[in-house]
């Protein structure tokens, strides 16, 4: 047996003496499928949470504010500047600007959120700015996390029913909300009882925050219809009726003056005061008497009191009506408070499915895995009427990008088996080779628990995680390749006899393994504090410490038992 220089000497009579007892062998193959089952489970316990992307810091969010159907301008201003009061205490919030009526200018958020659809005096938007995020130590999603629960406390019960939800910069793809739940069906009344229902649910569920559903309950409201047979007998024109109703609630242009520097007519717009223009409460009464406050003169110079000649009508509101590929839809959203969206998504899925079983409906759920895996099915058994909630938002995203991640690397691992098999012209080689790189998992997973423990947010493991993991399928499974393949030189060439070969490879290769092994986990370091690559750093540093050990302690176990090397 060649004599090496002495560490390698030590490694290499450390790994025969490992092949050379079969207590030992048994040992590490038992040790290494522990680990390897130890380090998935850490999913579904939740020690290591799965996301699409973390949050990341920005220097501004915004609160939407949006108070029930029906409210006026007023009541969504004292709603918001609540909200602006506890904000400007902040002392990182450097400006405010607040939109009522209307969406703030669009930002990335704001654009698949809908801003610039909102038109209505129970809206309003407040943009908030914070002091640069490298010179603050609190993080903005910290921030929010810590805000909403104390502004919903004061503020939420002001006008009972108003929605306050916190907006934040997405890291990644921007979506409706992290979870959006659709409800789809033929009947609307029906429909938005449901999605009442399942924002109940959503409500229920802990770590979901800023639930709302998007759509108008049916308000009252008074029409004022001008009565045509009394005015002409009264001698009065409808047109005299409607610009006195409109100068009265609303003001108008009612003559031009010219201008020379503009060379215009500029209208000159008369309304009342705002005591006189504004109703006290919104009653019935209330109009009646304004109506009657108010007088008209006809040809003959008599006062007519506009309650004689209009009549006023309570009728409901019509709520606007929401369509996606051509079906009526009520949308319901809920935001994820500083957690992942795939585990609040089953439990409240859970729940509806028992709470919609036990209210007379039959659930189905969607057959296989697909996009659509969570959808469920809901027919009400009195009327038979079919309802559809489909699963929406970064929820998806996250699932489809884990999917298409999963198929990926399922896709390498086929073809670099199917190439070494090729190359070795061996099933069972390949194997080896495969199964040393994805082992390289357990290193990824630990490492992603090991970070969190040193994180003072949560480390999630996310979708470039993943990709370091398919990256390190190529690395780990190339230090296998040589450790095979010097063996086998020793052995046709040398006639060394099997697990000396296998010894003497691993220690020989130990140190160039070793050398590249701290090239990756230094490149990879930079990545690690990234928010977004922060993920596909720890992968490749912890997934790589990972594949050494196995490359060369359990591959050469595996080597030793089998017939074909």
């Amino acid at each position: 047996m060649p004599h090496h220089h002495h560490k390698g000497r030590k490694f290499e009579t450390f790994v025969y003496n490992i092949l050379n007892n079969p207590s030992k062998k048994i040992f590490v193959i038992i040790a290494t499928l522990l680990a390897l089952v130890g380090s998935i489970m850490m999913l579904p316990t939740k020690t290591v949470v799965a996301r699409m992307l973390p949050g990341k810091s920005a220097n501004t969010f915004n609160v939407y504010v949006t108070t029930p159907a029906g409210s006026s301008i007023e009541e969504t201003q004292k709603v918001s500047q609540c909200v602006i009061d506890h904000l400007i205490k902040e002392k990182e919030v450097t400006d405010i600007e607040s939109f009522y009526a209307q969406g703030a200018p669009l930002d990335y958020a704001g654009l698949v959120k809908g801003s610039a659809l909102k038109q209505g005096e129970r809206f309003a938007e407040i943009v908030v700015n914070l002091t640069d995020k490298h010179e603050r130590a609190e993080k903005s999603f910290t921030m929010v996390h810590r805000l909403r629960p104390q502004i919903k406390d004061a503020c939420g019960n002001i006008i009972k029913g108003t929605t306050i939800a916190f907006i934040e910069m997405p890291s990644g793809p921007p979506t409706l909300a992290s979870i959006a739940v659709e409800v789809y069906g033929l009947h609307n009344n029906e429909v938005l009882q449901i999605a009442q229902d399942v924002a109940k649910i959503l409500k229920a569920t802990p770590k979901l925050v800023d639930v709302d559903i998007m759509s108008e309950t049916p308000y009252d409201k008074y029409q004022l219809v001008p009565l045509k047979d009394k005015i002409a007998k009264s001698g009065l024109s409808v047109e005299q009726v409607n610009n006195i109703l409109y100068l009265a609630f609303k003001g108008m242009n009612v003559a031009v003056k010219n201008t020379i520097e503009l060379n215009d007519q500029v209208g000159i717009f008369i309304s009342l005061s705002k005591d006189s223009k504004t109703l006290s409460n919104q009653g019935l009464r209330t109009l009646r008497a304004k109506l009657s406050s108010l007088y008209l003169m006809n040809k003959k110079g008599m006062m007519v009191p506009l309650t004689e000649i209009v009549d006023i009508v309570k009728i409901k509101s019509t709520p606007t009506i929401y369509h996606k590929d051509l079906r009526t839809m009520v949308n319901v959203t809920a935001e994820t408070d500083m957690e992942s969206q795939v585990y609040p998504l089953l439990e409240a899925r859970e729940k509806m499915i028992e709470y919609f079983q036990s209210h007379g409906f039959e659930v189905k759920k969607a057959p296989g895995i697909s996009t659509y895996m969570f959808d469920l099915t809901l027919i009400n058994q009195k009327t038979g009427h079919e309802f559809l909630l489909r699963w929406d938002g970064e929820m998806k995203v996250t699932l489809d990008t884990f999917r298409d991640l999963g198929a990926a690397f399922i896709a390498a691992l086929i073809l670099i088996y199917l190439l070494l098999v090729i190359y070795y012209k061996s099933f069972a080689i390949s194997g080896i080779v495969l199964a040393g790189s994805f082992l390289s998992i357990i290193g990824v997973i630990v490492g992603h628990w090991v970070a969190d423990l040193f994180t003072v947010d949560v480390f999630f493991l996310t979708a470039t995680s993943l990709i370091g993991f398919i990256a390190l399928m190529g690395i780990s499974s190339r230090n296998s390749l040589l450790l095979i393949d010097f063996a086998k030189s020793l052995m046709e060439e040398k006639g060394i006899e099997k697990r000396h070969a296998i010894a003497i490879a691993s220690a020989t290769r130990a140190k160039p393994i070793m050398l590249t092994a701290i090239a990756i986990i230094l490149g990879s370091a930079l990545l690690a504090s990234d928010p977004v690559f922060g993920g596909l750093g720890v992968a490749l540093i912890s997934g790589t410490v990972a594949a050494v050990i196995v490359s060369l302690i359990f591959i050469p176990v595996l080597m030793d038992n089998t017939k074909a090397i």
